[in-house]
């Protein structure tokens, strides 16, 4: 038995149309504002989550810090019964 094959000929487009991106649309100036404005942005984004990763770490240190000795004696992997 033998296969048929379709021919699925697409229609050629041109391509010689070209393809207009936003950078081409606005003025140099433009484009180099909001580039320098989307990087100020990114800079902004990681200096606000490295503050809030030291915040948290502060926390945790001074959490630790403060711990009464009855929460340090429960976390303890140690078995006290042994030295009695």
């Amino acid at each position: 038995m033998k296969k048929k094959h379709k021919n699925n000929q697409r229609p050629l487009t041109n391509k010689k149309e070209e393809k207009v991106s936003l950078k081409d649309q606005l003025e140099g100036d433009v484009y180099s504002k909001l580039k320098s404005m989307k990087d100020q942005l990114v800079q902004t984004e990681q200096k606000q989550k490295a503050e809030e990763a030291e915040r948290k770490k502060e926390e945790k240190r001074l959490k630790e810090k403060n711990k009464s000795f009855e929460e340090l004696f429960e976390e303890s992997n140690q078995n006290w019964k042994e030295f009695k």
